[in-house]
């Protein structure tokens, strides 16, 4: 199969970076959201864009479960809250508390009721065929990780805001979605609409010198 690459002029190539970060730096993670659904075909497409990631020996070791229904989000809410009180009252270590309480975050996630969709984002560590042969993965983590930034990212040109939500541990999710073992709960990704009104952090992000060096 021959590669179709579309090569852009020099400056084609500035000016669509330059457009793609200034829209991207709009994203933010948000804790308030409406109940507006979401569009039908808008998290299907968006899920498709995730499944182009780059990935070990192409075994695209993910799976992605979307809740929607108010049933499904009501028991993912009651069994993160479950893990975020022990983890807020005395699991995670003092400078981890302190560093969060810059976001005003705790135990109560109201959002995972809230939101229209969740999507568990599932690694998996080997991968069964129809006729039940079992292959091992590699690299899935790196490879969940790049389909997780897809996903956000499509999702965020799509209009959708999302929330990066990993309550520890996370294996309930595999009951509520009835996953098999093997698979790795990676992260619960909350999508909707901000609800009106809804404020985030004053944050800043770190300069180009400060996460990068040339060579």
């Amino acid at each position: 199969m021959k590669l179709e690459f579309s090569y852009l002029t020099p400056e084609q190539n500035q000016q669509r970076a330059k457009d793609f970060y200034q829209h991207i730096a709009q994203r933010r993670t948000v804790r308030d959201f409406s109940e507006t659904p979401i569009p039908d075909g808008v998290i299907e497409d968006c899920i498709l864009a995730a499944g182009t990631a780059p990935n070990g020996a192409n075994l695209q070791p993910w799976h992605f479960a979307v809740a929607q229904s108010p049933e499904i989000k009501r028991r993912i809410r009651q069994a993160a809250e479950a893990e975020e009180r022990e983890f807020y009252g005395g699991r995670a270590p003092q400078q981890w508390l302190d560093t969060l309480s810059q976001l005003g975050t705790d135990a109560n996630k109201p959002f995972l009721e809230t939101a229209p969709t969740l999507i568990a984002i599932f690694q998996k560590g080997r991968d069964v065929d129809a006729q039940g042969n079992e292959t091992k993965t590699y690299y899935p983590k790196e490879s969940v990780g790049i389909a997780t930034g897809i996903l956000i990212t499509a999702l965020h040109s799509a209009g959708i805001a999302t929330l990066t939500h990993t309550p520890s541990p996370m294996q309930f999710l595999n009951g509520i979605f009835d996953r098999p073992k093997h698979e790795k709960p990676f992260l619960l990704l909350v999508c909707g609409y901000p609800s009106a009104g809804c404020a985030v952090p004053d944050i800043s992000k770190k300069s180009l010198d400060q996460v990068s060096s040339f060579h």
